[in-house]
């Protein structure tokens, strides 16, 4: 189980945990994410600022903040 920030492009897991307060917990339900859902790291910005990532087939833009409180299970990573 790691952040999605401490992952490589490319990676797919599974959302294990999500460990954020209010708003930021609010605005990723808003989005779809939540314990059980299935994302693949598409993206980021070069000083990691910016994520893009795709869960259920939707693209999703998260900042850094967001992206660090997502923790998924990695089911597949190219190295």
């Amino acid at each position: 189980m790691k952040p999605i920030t401490a992952c490589k492009i490319g990676c797919e897991g599974v959302i294990v945990r999500i460990r954020a307060k209010e708003p930021i917990k609010g605005r990723l339900f808003s989005l779809g994410l939540a314990k059980g859902s299935h994302v693949k790291i598409l993206d980021h910005t070069l000083a990691k600022q910016t994520w893009e990532i795709e869960s259920d087939g939707t693209k999703i833009a998260l900042r850094e903040e967001e992206a660090a409180s997502i923790f998924i299970d990695e089911k597949g990573c190219a190295a």
